[in-house]
């Protein structure tokens, strides 16, 4: 711990009481918690982000896809409109959010994405105009507590699990680590390959501490895939790249990157990031400097959404950029630990899949 972050110890520990009032509000039935019909599934964190909450999101849709009608809900974080929106083709990361954009663009019409800050009332319109849905998605609602999931999933990191963390603005979690007794398994993400039994242990043990007695904890890595040209879907190899950032704690897609490229620079802005003109000249001016040697600009998938946006076209639209497709990856035995946990739940719901 960094000696100043006692002097937020006040602000932290006021924090840490208005959330924990917050949560016994809901516990006791002062706040109330809307159960629906549909089996609904929260993804989501007690941390401030960075835990890959989207490549859980997208192995979801794509393991119940072909069993249920899925539709995902999110609040659409940093979007400039508001209320619900279901996406369509005239959607834009600008209308509904960068990360639903980006699970819009994957699946198309075989999931329903739909964003809205009130989920309680968002879910009930999704519905409506998906009539068939059988299976709700939502995406960071772990703290959302309007409405009750059947299914809970907490993420948290390898690089800083939540039992080593502190409340806001101390550290990074929304809310107390006892949060996590509401979680039905709990993922450690963004392991590195191969992890000893022996440390597994460790954040077993550490988690154990605040989730309920037998909570089950699996364990999941980062899958990169071969980048591809945002502008025309091919994938290609590539030897020398600028790699542009704009998600919550980089370090594992800067070490990956580092590790397979000559990296050349590494442009970093937060999470969400709302890409301006200034911006991506500053982008071409970086690929022009590197020139004529054989250089591409490398981003995530999340911030390739973006960068497409036609005020870009003037200037990115001739250079190769490239985004780097990412899945989450488990141990055969994980995978299928997690699996049957959201499908019991979905069937203690009355859905069975007849697909």
């Amino acid at each position: 711990m960094k000696p100043h972050q006692f002097l937020l110890y006040p602000f932290s520990l006021l924090y840490d009481g208005l959330t924990r009032l917050r949560n016994k509000m809901f516990d006791r039935g002062v706040k109330k918690s809307v159960v629906f019909e549909i089996p609904t599934i929260v993804v989501g964190n007690l941390s401030m982000g960075g835990t890959g909450k989207t490549p859980m999101v997208e192995f979801l849709l794509t393991e119940f896809r072909e069993m249920y009608e899925v539709a995902m809900l999110s609040r659409g974080y940093g979007r400039n409109t508001k209320g619900f929106i279901l996406a369509n083709s005239q959607s834009t990361p600008e209308k509904i959010g960068d990360e639903p954009y980006q699970i819009f663009q994957k699946f198309g019409e075989e999931v329903a994405v739909a964003v809205g800050e009130q989920r309680v009332l968002a879910i009930p319109r999704i519905i409506e105009n998906n009539p068939a849905t059988e299976l709700l998605v939502l995406d960071d609602a772990f703290q959302h507590r309007y409405v009750k999931g059947d299914f809970n999933i907490l993420l948290t990191t390898y690089q800083k699990p939540f039992f080593n963390d502190h409340v806001l603005p101390m550290g990074t979690l929304r809310e107390n680590p006892n949060g996590a007794k509401r979680a039905n398994v709990v993922v450690v993400t963004k392991c590195p390959d191969n992890l000893a039994e022996k440390e597994k242990n460790y954040y077993i043990e550490g988690i154990h501490r605040f989730t309920k007695k037998h909570c089950p904890v699996v364990f999941a890595s980062l899958n990169y895939g071969q980048p591809y040209n945002i502008w025309n879907g091919e994938p290609e190899e590539l030897e020398r790249v600028i790699l542009l950032s704009g998600i919550a704690n980089p370090k594992v897609l800067y070490e990956y990157v580092k590790g397979q490229y000559e990296l050349l620079d590494f442009l970093e802005y937060g999470d969400h990031y709302n890409y301006s003109e200034k911006d991506v000249e500053d982008l071409l001016l970086k690929y022009k400097a590197h020139l004529p040697q054989n250089t591409a600009i490398l981003t995530t998938e999340k911030d390739a959404v973006k960068l497409k946006a036609d005020k870009f076209l003037k200037y990115l639209g001739e250079i190769p950029i490239f985004a780097l497709p990412v899945q989450v990856k488990f141990e055969e035995k994980d995978k299928h630990a997690l699996l049957e946990l959201a499908s019991k739940a979905i069937r203690e719901k009355g859905y069975q899949s007849e697909r």
